[in-house]
């Protein structure tokens, strides 16, 4: 009896500690957002996007140099001692915010968050300072190639070989989904030597696509049009260590969840343009001779997205607070993606059911949101990857 209530009386035992983390955008992060935001509404009309999306390339040489010689914007996260503005994964989160709002055509998430981060991942100091202020300055586009034909993201999965050549290896193999590979000047590959040659492991390489012998890059025929895919394979292509041999699997792992940070930001923009596009049909458009907003089931909707988006947004926020401070980022980037993944598909979804038929049409723009919505999800690991990913962090 004593025993019992002295333990009723102490309690249930105490849950270990974690950090909150807390965020709120400053002013002069608002005057950023808005800022992009000017620039997407004068460069990236829904009729550019378009137009792009039908092109080989899928965006306006132009219109990348500007965002990297008036903006700075491909800089902006990358340390100033390789050439950047030395901003965190906050400021970059809001910036693809904003290009997920107007689907503004350019290889920003290839170069800028995969490239770039995985060289800061996996380079030293030396490969740094010579691949990232190419990078920086919108001069040189970068892509990450780790994906391939199989299902399962483990390092066991990874089939492409590089085999020692003297002072440089060369590569075999295939990569696929490779986000803006048929265009980038430079690759990051992941890439395992062969066993039994006591450096087994993953490793990350680079191979300078301008002169790769051995290198194919075709274009793949992708849902969303508005953001290009290539697969790309290698015979003998010869490529740089990346690093140090057998360390690229941590890098990669770190570099895809910030990938997983910023496409949720993205996809936060993407879904509250949808909202946006839905309220104002909601006022306009006339039925029974009243705007269809003053319908019950239009104003459950419209609150149900809001609802959606505000809570994307959120978590979203979160991420880039956990990316920063490097405070549970695992955790909270699978979190991020797979309910930013999800809202964003059901904001989609309403606007195309709320605009009604003509919301099925190619002539209305709602369709590329839906999507970019589907592409999106689907990149970097489907939700139920990430939705794993957050189990696993929980201890499920």
């Amino acid at each position: 009896m004593t025993n019992r209530c002295s333990a009723e009386a102490r309690g249930p035992a105490p849950r270990p500690e974690r950090t909150v983390v807390t965020f709120t955008p400053t002013d002069e992060q608002r005057e950023l957002q808005r800022l992009v935001r000017r620039f997407c509404e004068e460069k990236s009309p829904i009729t550019e996007v378009r137009r792009l999306m039908e092109s080989d390339s899928g965006f306006d040489t132009g219109v990348w140099d500007q965002m990297g010689k008036e903006l700075g914007l491909q800089s902006l996260h990358i340390p100033e001692a390789y050439g950047g503005m030395g901003f965190t994964v906050v400021e970059l989160g809001l910036v693809l915010e904003e290009l997920g709002r107007a689907l503004l055509c350019v290889p920003f998430l290839s170069s800028v968050v995969l490239a770039a981060n995985a060289i800061l991942a996996a380079g030293d100091e030396e490969q740094r300072r010579s691949l990232l202020p190419g990078i920086a300055a919108g001069e040189v586009r970068g892509a990450l190639a780790f994906a391939e034909s199989t299902d399962t993201w483990a390092p066991e999965a990874v089939a492409t070989e590089a085999v020692a050549d003297s002072d440089r290896y060369r590569l075999s193999g295939a990569k696929t989904m490779v986000v803006d590979g048929h265009t980038a000047h430079t690759l990051v590959v992941s890439a395992r030597v062969p066993a039994g040659t006591g450096r087994e492991g993953v490793s990350l390489f680079i191979v300078d696509c301008d002169d790769a012998p051995g290198m194919t890059r075709d274009a793949m025929p992708t849902l969303d049009q508005t953001r290009k895919l290539a697969t790309v394979t290698f015979d003998r292509t010869p490529a740089r260590l990346l690093g140090s041999e057998g360390s690229g699997w941590p890098a990669l792992e770190r570099t895809l969840q910030l990938a997983a940070v910023a496409l949720a930001s993205e996809q936060v923009g993407g879904a509250a343009r949808c909202l946006d596009m839905s309220v104002e049909y909601a006022k306009v458009r006339q039925q029974f001779g009243r705007p269809i907003g003053s319908f019950q089931a239009i104003k459950h909707r419209c609150a149900d997205m809001l609802l959606d988006v505000e809570s994307a947004r959120s978590a979203s926020y979160y991420a880039m607070s956990a990316a920063a401070e490097n405070v549970e980022l695992p955790l909270a980037a699978a979190l991020a993606r797979a309910h930013c993944s999800e809202v964003f598909s059901r904001a989609a979804s309403a606007c195309v059911q709320i605009h009604g038929g003509i919301g099925f049409t190619w002539e209305h723009d709602a369709h590329l949101y839906l999507k970019r919505a589907r592409g999106s999800e689907a990149l970097l690991g489907g939700i139920g990857h990430h939705q794993d990913l957050v189990a696993a962090g929980i201890g499920l």
